[in-house]
């Protein structure tokens, strides 16, 4: 394997120095570094950029098996890749649905082979996601895929009884349940957020307190079990508020944001453009605030890109009609430079821990045999993201990697891009662009 020396590179965005990869992993640092290299040593210039663990998306939809019309394991960990991650958890909503041994398996093969990121497939909670039957939880967690996270993502699982049962099995190997919560019945026809734009523009409304109301039995369910939660593209100050009070009682609980809930708001439903319609709803000006003030400090843990791509005739339509859901895995880094570190409110250690090593902890990925989001250190495994913080970008959406170009920031003017990508000492991307060389699928295990 070729080693490379990133010159200049400042980790987390502290001083700068020299970092050398060598055998897959962080070889040394500073002027060890620079004395390891030899000849054959590929130098990479990283003077003001800053060095990140690689990124871990624990919330993506790689729509593989089944509707490969609008994604692929191998066009999804592209777009991924090119987005900082070096790891991807693919969600179970794909046809056949992800409820057994033997589908887990075979998307966690397809991200082998495809080689850019490490993909963890998410096993589904429930048979088909029906929400009537556990699914086979104990299979999948034995099975290679070695699950974690199990999610009817799309989909409540909102029978309680069920839900404890899920809460409970999956103790035996310390699993979480990934819940989406929204409650089925308060949401019937609901097209976005309800409140003062809903009325006006005349879409059927989609209340805060459906989202509020799972979040609560369900905190209330996990304590009550002594087991682990998992809250889902957290929309609401009001979902905010629960899961502060339940870290405050000592719950096991743990949340995730959106990008898109931290930049985007109802207003934009006035436009009746499809590409704002997203599962939850774009909320309030307010709600995002609360959600930003909460990212920051910690009561919500992660940022996950709930990457949904669709084909445009899932897309292109009138509203009512239109599939739910946003691309998001080139453009998560930079709306939370844009929205949070260059507001000041975190720091580039801040973006490592919620966009690096909180989602490889909850996924229970940081450890074993391919661990991810482990700290920028020597001997630690080489998964590491080169961002340029001082880049402003324009958004073109037919630029992107992803098959599909549901992308709602098209025009939009970012902040902070990725230059290159490192998956255990070997670029995946390199001055922007991926790498397409030396893929051959080798199992790392």
């Amino acid at each position: 394997m070729t080693t490379h020396l990133l010159r200049g590179a400042s980790p987390l965005g502290g001083a700068a120095t020299d970092v050398l990869l060598a055998d897959g992993r962080v070889a040394a640092l500073g002027a060890d570094a620079r004395s390891g290299a030899d000849a054959g040593t590929v130098t990479v210039d990283a003077d003001g950029l800053v060095l990140l663990p690689g990124l871990v998306d624990l919330h993506t939809h790689l729509r593989e098996p089944g509707r490969e019309d609008a994604e692929t394991v191998r066009s999804g960990t592209r777009a991924a890749a090119a987005g900082g991650f070096t790891a991807v958890h693919a969600m179970a909503n794909t046809s056949p649905v992800a409820d057994t041994a033997g589908v887990v398996e075979q998307v966690w093969r397809l991200g082998r082979d495809a080689g850019w990121v490490d993909v963890f497939p998410v096993g589904a909670v429930s048979v088909g996601l029906a929400g009537t039957q556990l699914a086979e939880l104990g299979a999948m967690a034995h099975s290679a895929a070695r699950v974690r996270v199990f999610s009817d993502d799309g989909q409540c699982v909102h029978d309680p009884v069920l839900m404890r049962r899920a809460l409970e099995y999956v103790k035996a190997f310390d699993g979480v349940i990934a819940q989406h919560a929204q409650e089925p019945r308060l949401t019937v026809g609901a097209q976005m957020h309800e409140g003062a734009v809903s009325a006006e523009v005349g879409l059927a409304g989609w209340p805060a307190v459906a989202e509020e109301a799972i979040i609560a039995r369900d905190v209330l369910l996990a304590e009550h079990v002594g087991s682990r939660l998992h809250v889902c593209h957290l929309s609401t100050a009001g979902s905010v508020e629960i899961v502060r009070w339940a870290k405050a009682r000592g719950i096991a609980v743990t949340a995730e944001v959106t990008p898109h809930h931290l930049l985007l708001t109802d207003e934009l439903a006035r436009t009746y453009d499809p590409l704002y319609k997203v599962n939850p709803p774009l909320r309030t000006a307010e709600d995002v605030e609360a959600l930003r003030e909460a990212l920051a400090d910690g009561t919500i843990d992660i940022v996950a890109t709930d990457h949904a791509p669709h084909t445009r005739e899932d897309k292109d339509c009138e509203w009512a009609a239109a599939a739910f859901g946003m691309t998001g895995l080139e453009t998560a880094l930079p709306i939370v430079a844009t929205t949070l570190v260059e507001t000041g409110r975190m720091t580039w250690a801040d973006v490592a821990r919620v966009l690096s090593s909180a989602p490889a902890r909850i996924g229970r990925v940081d450890t074993g045999p391919t661990p991810q989001g482990r700290p920028v250190a020597v001997g630690e495994p080489a998964n590491l993201t080169l961002v340029d913080p001082a880049a402003r970008w324009t958004v073109e959406p037919r630029q992107l990697r992803s098959a599909s170009t549901n992308t709602p920031y098209g025009g939009r003017e970012l902040s902070g891009r990725v230059v290159a990508t490192f998956l255990r000492g070997r670029p995946t991307v390199l001055d922007g662009a991926p790498v397409d060389t030396d893929l051959d699928g080798t199992d790392p295990r």
